[in-house]
């Protein structure tokens, strides 16, 4: 049976799960499309393509008899639970892997795994289109920063450059450079992994071979990235200001990718040469044959109603009723007290770039000073209805952008709770260049206090599925550690500080 021959005869049931498909993840394309236009994963535009190429070179494979399994129905089980929650707690990636998943499982419940494990490769690939979630994005980008400078700031001392690196900010002395998500690494370490998977996918290789190149794609990509910002700091007395943002910038990015690549090939043939690869099984290689699928059509009814119905049945539950009704604070941030008995209190205002990225309903942004005392910045965000998109973000994915270094990061017990109920609440020490600031942060949802990004996301999952609510906040309150100042008292004085502000909070933000 040729390839045109069985897409013929699976044309009726991909017409149906293809509708089911538009119907249930229709709302997400939109999404991954502006992500796409993000420079660092521009390379996702093309792994669609690269897959449908990988499915043509294994076509022999759909000549394989089908044996249609009830354990894929266990992985559309699977990829419909993620559905929902992604749907309901907000969560673009559950949406993306969901999405994978319940293709994976049509796939074996028609085929079976002797047939799927054929093409499970390019199966696997289309991960590959998928961006990584917010949390995870910036984590991973602000890390590959902050390595990218430090090496790169070692090769400007190497080559006699004078330098001083604060964070991800280079002072040259006659100009400063920012590294940037357009420098932080990731847009060369997402494709170098891609290249690595596809080199050692063509080629006939032992397990530890293709595991270590795809590795080498990681300190391969920091490498380069940083000989790229020493490269920037090199020509900018001759290039100006084009080579930190222009035409020569993109040019010195692409020729350097190249040469990451040539490294990685180089890699790949080095290792074929002194460890050539030797087999003792069998040639395992799909061979043409011209059987015709055992299984007939009645056979497959069961597995296909039941896949159908689940498919319908996640998509009546989220299309049912609105599952996020927003719910307004108790009372606006702008009536919030500048006044805490001897601590005096001035509000600030964020810029529209920063509100636009948090898309937060209310926030107060204030600074409190007292006599004789550091002073404490109080930082409260409040969204009415999280979504996909527009959720709480974490300190620990933004602020070590600007420098900070969190040197302690734990739990401490603050009555911060309704009532003044000691609840559990992050504990963080930062550092950057000598200074110290010392800061507590929480996650007020719905009478609950949460301490970390996985148990709101659950809880919004809950609390959307069963009341129907998804508001929730976000309170951070820092103080600097001043010079000479023990950690005790900065300490003292933040939770001080916090008894005094905790109740006045819990008037203001919704509770059960």
């Amino acid at each position: 049976m040729d390839l045109n021959i069985f897409i013929l005869r699976q044309g009726g049931w991909g017409f149906v799960y293809g509708a089911l498909f538009i119907a249930l993840y229709h709302n997400i394309v939109p999404f991954i499309l502006s992500q796409w236009k993000n420079s660092d994963y521009a390379f996702c535009v093309f792994v669609p393509f690269i897959a449908a190429y990988l499915f043509w070179e294994r076509k022999q494979a759909f000549s394989a008899p089908s044996q249609p399994s009830w354990q894929g129905i266990w992985w559309v089980m699977l990829g419909l639970l993620l559905y929902l929650l992604g749907e309901l707690g907000g969560e673009y990636y559950s949406i993306f892997v969901s999405s994978w998943l319940v293709l994976l499982g049509l796939l074996w419940l028609h085929w079976g795994w002797c047939k799927l494990r054929k093409l499970i490769f390019p199966v696997c690939f289309l991960l590959a289109m998928f961006p990584f979630p917010n949390v995870v994005n910036n984590s991973l980008s602000l890390h590959l920063k902050l390595i990218s400078s430090k090496i790169g700031v070692l090769l400007m001392h190497y080559l006699g450059i004078s330098v001083f690196r604060s964070g991800n900010v280079i002072d040259l002395g006659f100009t400063r450079l920012e590294v940037v998500e357009a420098c932080s690494g990731l847009r060369y370490l997402l494709p170098m992994i891609i290249v690595g998977i596809l080199i050692v996918a063509q080629k006939r290789l032992f397990f530890w071979q293709r595991a270590l190149i795809v590795v080498l794609a990681v300190p391969f990509s920091i490498l380069i990235n940083s000989v790229r910002i020493a490269l920037i700091a090199v020509l900018y007395p001759l290039l100006g200001k084009g080579v930190v943002d222009g035409a020569w910038h993109d040019v010195i990015g692409w020729e350097l990718f190249m040469v990451s690549i040539g490294l990685m090939l180089g890699c790949q043939f080095l290792l074929a040469r002194f460890f050539p690869y030797v087999s003792g099984k069998t040639d395992r290689r799909v061979v043409k044959t011209d059987a015709v699928d055992a299984v007939s059509t009645s056979a497959m009814w069961g597995k296909v109603l039941v896949a159908v119905l689940l498919m319908l049945a996640s998509l009546g539950i989220t299309q049912e009723r609105n599952f996020r009704a927003p719910v307004e604070l108790a009372k606006p941030f702008s009536e919030f007290p500048m006044q805490f008995n001897d601590w005096q209190g001035r509000r600030m205002a964020l810029g529209e770039e920063y509100l636009r990225g948090l898309s937060v309903s209310d926030y107060l942004l204030a600074d409190y000073s007292k006599t004789g005392e550091s002073t404490v910045s109080v930082y409260v965000a409040y969204n009415a209805s999280q979504g996909k998109g527009k959720s709480t973000h974490s300190p620990a994915t933004c602020l070590p952008g600007s420098g900070w270094v969190f040197q302690q990061n734990g739990i401490a017990d603050l009555p911060v709770g309704e009532g003044g109920k000691l609840e559990l609440v992050k504990r963080v020490l930062m550092v950057q260049n000598g200074d110290r600031m010392l800061g507590y942060y929480w996650f007020p949802q719905r009478g609950r206090i949460l301490t970390n990004i996985a148990q709101m996301k659950w809880y919004t999952f809950l609390d959307a599925l069963t009341i129907h609510r998804t508001d929730g906040a976000l309170v951070r309150i820092l103080t600097p550690v001043k010079e000479g100042e023990s950690i005790e008292v900065a300490e003292n004085r933040l939770q001080g500080f916090v008894r005094l502000v905790a109740p006045w909070l819990n008037q203001f933000l919704p509770g059960r």
